[in-house]
Parts: C-alpha cells; sequence; structure tokens
C-alpha cells in the first residue's frame, strides 16, 4: 500500500507543483485512495496499483437490514452509462470472506440498472461501474476508464496451472503475456518457430510457455530441468552461469527470473538489448524489503539509460503481477518509433 501510494504521487507531482494528498494508507488493507488536485494518473505507469479507479462517493455504516437501498440511491446520482457493473474486495483474508456477501448484490444491482438503460454491456467504451467494499458496512462506488485501467475484474488476470508445466512460476509469465501483450501482439510477437532464451531457467516454468506456443528454447541455468523438458525437442539445456552466458547468435525472446539483486538483472538486461542479442524481453525485479521504489526506479532508470546511449527505440512496461508478488515483472521490446 506504501508503495502504491508513493508511486502515484511521485506521478502526480510529475505533472504539476502540488503534492497530492494520500489517505486509507493502512498495512495489508489492500487499497489506497489518494486525493488528487486536477492531476491525472496513467495506469499504464503505475507498476503498484493493480486497478484504478475513480472514486465518486464512499457509503457508512450500511445498514444489515437493507444495504441494497442506500448503494443504489448513490448510484442513481451518477451521470451517464455503464458497460459493466464489477463488485469488488480487498484482496486480503479479511476480503475473501466478503465475496459470497456481495455476489447476492450483482443480479440485483444490474437488474436495477438495465431497467434504466444505464447498462449497456455492448458498448465496451463506456466506463465500467465499481462497488468496492472494504468491509460489510461501507461500499465505495466508483469507475474506471476502459482505456485507463485493467480490463478485469479486482486487476487480477487469472491463471489456471497447467498440469504438464514443470513448476508454478509458470503462472508468473502467463500472467505476463497476457497484462503485456494484446492478442494481435501474442500473435505476432510469440510465434511458432521463433527463439528464446530462458536465463535461470530450471526447472522450466518459464521455459514451458515458451515451448507451449511452439518456440525453441536455449534453458541455461545449472540445475536440472524437469518433467516434460527435461527431453523436450524444442529445448537446449546449457548448464552455464546465467551472468556469463553469451548466445551464438542474435534470439528473438530473453527470459529471465533469476533470484538476484534488481540492479544485476537491470545491468544485464541491458548488455542483452545492447549487444543486439534479443528484441524483446521478459523479465523479473526482485524487490528489496525496504526502499522497494528507489530501487525499483533505480534498476529501470539505469535500463533506460543504457538503452538512450545505444540509440535503441523501445518500449519499456512493468507491474507487480498477483501471480508475482514479490518481484516486479518487466516488459521491454525494441521497436522502430518511441
Amino acid at each position: 500500500e506504501a508503495d502504491c501510494s508513493q508511486e502515484a504521487q511521485i506521478q502526480a507531482r510529475s505533472q504539476r507543483p502540488v503534492i497530492a494528498e494520500q489517505q486509507n494508507i493502512h498495512a495489508d488493507c489492500g487499497y489506497v485512495v489518494v486525493t488528487l488536485n486536477e492531476q491525472k494518473l496513467s495506469y499504464r505507469e503505475l507498476i503498484f496499483a493493480r486497478q484504478l479507479i475513480r472514486l465518486h462517493q464512499t457509503i457508512d455504516s450500511l445498514s444489515e437490514r437493507d444495504r441494497l437501498t442506500p448503494i443504489i440511491t448513490a448510484i442513481n446520482a451518477l451521470p451517464g452509462h455503464f458497460s459493466a457493473l464489477w463488485l469488488e474486495v480487498p484482496d486480503t483474508n479479511d476480503g475473501k470472506t466478503l465475496s459470497a456477501f456481495t455476489r447476492r448484490f450483482q443480479p440485483l444491482l444490474e437488474e436495477a440498472l438495465r431497467k434504466q438503460g444505464r447498462l449497456q454491456e455492448e458498448d465496451k467504451s463506456l466506463p465500467r461501474l465499481h462497488l468496492f467494499f472494504p468491509d460489510k458496512s461501507s461500499a465505495m462506488i466508483g469507475t474506471s476508464d476502459p482505456r485507463n485501467s485493467a480490463s478485469a475484474v479486482m486487476g487480477i488476470v487469472r491463471q489456471s496451472m497447467p498440469s504438464e508445466a514443470p513448476s508454478r512460476s509458470t503462472l508468473k509469465l502467463a500472467e505476463a503475456i497476457e497484462v503485456f501483450l494484446d492478442k494481435s501482439e501474442q500473435t505476432r510477437l510469440l510465434r511458432q518457430g521463433m527463439t528464446a532464451v530462458d536465463l535461470g531457467a530450471a526447472p522450466g516454468g518459464w521455459t514451458w510457455q515458451m515451448v507451449r506456443r511452439g518456440i525453441r528454447v536455449a534453458a541455461v541455468d545449472n540445475g536440472p530441468m524437469k518433467g516434460v523438458l527435461a527431453k523436450h525437442p524444442l529445448v537446449e539445456h546449457l548448464k552455464q552461469d546465467g551472468f556469463k552466458f553469451a548466445p551464438r547468435k542474435a534470439v528473438d525472446w530473453l527470459i529471465c527470473d533469476m533470484v538476484e539483486k534488481p540492479a544485476r538483472v537491470a545491468e544485464l538486461i541491458g548488455n542483452w538489448f545492447a549487444n543486439g542479442w534479443c528484441k524483446h524481453a521478459i523479465f523479473n525485479l526482485k524487490l528489496p524489503m525496504k526502499q522497494r521504489v528507489a530501487a525499483l526506479d533505480s534498476a529501470l532508470g539505469g535500463i533506460r539509460t543504457r538503452l538512450d546511449e545505444e540509440g535503441i527505440n523501445y518500449k519499456l512496461a512493468a507491474k507487480q503481477l498477483y501471480h508475482d508478488r514479490e518481484e516486479i515483472t518487466v516488459f521491454l521490446s525494441k521497436t522502430k518509433n518511441r
């Protein structure tokens, strides 16, 4: 929560010399409320925020006998139409107990909105209506812009564990691909016959995501590859140090999930792009216990500086993903133009 608030303030401050006032920042509460002075936040540039919602009203002290009436009254005060109604709770242990409680409101509220002609699900350009329940006695009513928010309820792109994948780390890369690449980009950038290098590959969770798409992988790790990847025709297992490895020829993709200081991984990624060894990369930066935002800014800043010095045009995006809570996942790709 503190990291999310800090980066929101930094982004707001970069637009105007007015400091945003943060509220409701409590450890493990699962959300942050930031009051802005006319600034607008960019969801794509927020790393720690899973979802970005404009808060219109908070209803406190909801009666156990009738929670629905004050909620509908508050919604009626909002202008316009909506493409969807999302009921959400904090992604915490306490929040999970509210899921069943909120589910019974969904059909009742949707019916009321449809009767008013305000729920127009066919028009995906309309804002979404959010009801966020911090607890059973309060509701926060807000809207999100589909162009400036996550496209999944609670901002969670859920993944199922594939039976053939050798480790649960495969879920990290699966989610990263869904978050950073739309369907057309996935088709274009992850084609059968492409090549990849996986640094720190063992036991093969990330390699598996590439192999299942028909991409040939050089898996670099002194540890063993497991399961179907141990003798897979698309996998070349190279028992080498990922920080010392250099490919014989350039590849399409570099993927990397090594446990190391973020500055060292960032330097490694910068070298790969500067040397022309890859076109695209997805990699993880392990977060330190303290000064996480500063450490992340330093690592990403180092990559940007290196690529700028080399005259490389690129796209860089970073997110703290649902399946990767203690790390930041980064997508980096060479482009023709900025």
